[in-house]
Order: C-alpha cells, then structure tokens, then sequence
C-alpha cells in the first residue's frame, strides 16, 4: 500500500501522466502495450484466436440497400448530374461489397459454435480490429453464437468507434500499430482476410511474409475470402512470373467464395494442427 505524497510534492513518477506521455516514457508505453492485454487475456484464459481482417467502410446489406434505395428514389424526375452518377455508383458498389458482411457474420457465427463444442484446452475466439464493417460483422457473428470475441481497436485521428458485438471485457485499445499487429498474431491459430483497403493490405502481406519467413513457429491457415476482389486486385501469379515469389508461397493461402468451403478448411486444418494427438505434440515441441 502506497503511502500518501506529502502536500505540494510531485507527483510519484509512474502516476505523473506529463511525463508517461513524454518521448522518455516511450519504453514503459510500448511494455504496456504487451503487458496489460497479455494479463487480460490470461485471465480469461484465452490461448487462441481465429483472427478476421477486413474493410471498416462496408456497411450490411440492409444499409447498403436502404442507401441504394434513397439514391434511386431521389433521381426520379431531377436531373442527374456526374455528382449523383458518382453517389448512385459507389452505392451500387456497396451493395456488391455487403455481400461479404453477411459472409463474414455466418463463418464468424459457425466456427464459435464449432469452438464451444470442443474438450480440450484449445478453444478458438473470434477476433478483429473491432471497427465497423467487416470487423463488425465478425464480432456480430460470435456474439450471435453467444461467444467470447476480441476487438483490438486502434487510436487514429479520426476516433474509431468499437462495434458494440465485442465482449466488453475484451476490447483492447491501442497506440501503436506495431504492438497491435503483435497481437493480432501471437495467439493466432487462423487468419481469415475479406475485402478490404490499405489496412487490410497491410496486415495481410506481413501475416505473408511472417509464414513465408517461419517467423512463426507455428502454422496458421490464411484465408482470402472473395475470389473477385482478390484476383482483381492482386495478381499474385504474376509476382511468381517474375521470379519474385515461389509458387509454393502460393500455397500458404486458400482462396474462397463459399462460407461453407472457408468453414470446413478452418475447422479441417486446425484439427489436424491442433487438437490431433500429432498436432498436440507439434505444439509441445514448438
């Protein structure tokens, strides 16, 4: 028990906010970083997440028909100028992304009733960036199935707001990218990647380059869901073309349309890698 500082004192340096905000300070911010969601995360005694990457500007498809609809309904009789062709586009364009919403939800819903039925010490939680869209939708997903599910939020300039599907003692929120990534990774078992932007890139090629690597000792199943997006947007037989990659790097992914496709290979692989009597002893070894 700490005793009170005498009046007109400093205060004791590790309650002095001035200076955990100063570039001195940086060390025990970044250790906080590791340390408080290390602790919660064991007192909830949660070893394994099945992790779910994807765009925070897709909406469901009930508001991406709705919006779609005012668009519509506003064009009849006026005139429709480039501004509104724009609008009307991007609104057709989100109805066709808001597919994956729905998607993301009933894989998210399936592999946590999948998880609950397990015996055992391994059981897998859904976990996101616990933003809107995508990440939504798979926190929405394990709370329907009335499960545990993270969200690992991230402070930027433009408040992000935390879905309300994440466990409330589950939302962890953070300063620095790097240390967000760490736990995006550490206590995966699977990756599942929707649709999605920079971000979504970004997490994506270092989930990559780290099974590409070995970096981690362990064997994580990637998903990319959404063969159009994917294969529109990133040409990956052309970096084997150029010499860039090995077309066995290929392999590191499965590629998919079918939540029913996504949910047998996730629950398949991580069988094998994790909850059969081999799998178990890879994992003592690792």
């Amino acid at each position: 028990m700490s005793l009170p500082n005498p009046p007109n004192s400093p205060p004791l340096p590790y309650l002095n906010a001035e200076f955990l905000k100063s570039p001195e300070a940086r060390i025990i911010r970044i250790l906080s970083e590791y340390l408080e969601p290390e602790t919660r995360l064991r007192r909830h005694r949660i070893r394994d997440t099945i992790v779910f990457f994807g765009s925070a500007r897709s909406v469901s498809p009930e508001q991406a028909g709705a919006e779609l609809e005012l668009i519509r309904k506003g064009m009849e009789g006026s005139e429709i100028t480039r501004e509104v062709q724009a609008k009307l586009a991007h609104a057709v364009q989100q109805t066709k992304l808001a597919r994956y919403y729905n998607d993301a939800m009933e894989l998210a819903r399936r592999v946590t009733e999948w998880s609950k039925g397990l015996t055992g010490n391994h059981h897998f939680i859904v976990c996101s960036g616990g933003s809107r869209g995508m990440m939504e939708a798979a926190n929405r997903g394990a709370s329907m199935a009335r499960g545990q599910t993270i969200g690992l939020n991230i402070q930027l300039p433009l408040e992000q707001e935390v879905n309300p599907y994440v466990s409330r003692e589950l939302i962890f929120n953070f300063h620095y990218f790097f240390m967000r990534k760490f736990w995006f990774v550490y206590p995966a078992k699977a990756l599942v990647v929707f649709p999605g932007g920079f971000g979504t890139m970004d997490e994506l090629f270092e989930v990559l380059t780290l099974i590409q690597t070995k970096k981690p000792s362990k064997t994580m199943p990637v998903i990319l869901f959404g063969s159009e997006f994917w294969d529109e947007v990133l040409n990956f037989d052309a970096l084997v073309r150029w010499g860039v990659v090995s077309s066995l790097d290929l392999d590191i992914f499965h590629k998919t349309d079918s939540v029913d496709d996504a949910f047998e290979y996730l629950t398949s692989r991580l069988e094998k890698l994790y909850l059969s009597p081999k799998g178990l002893e890879q994992v003592k070894l690792t």
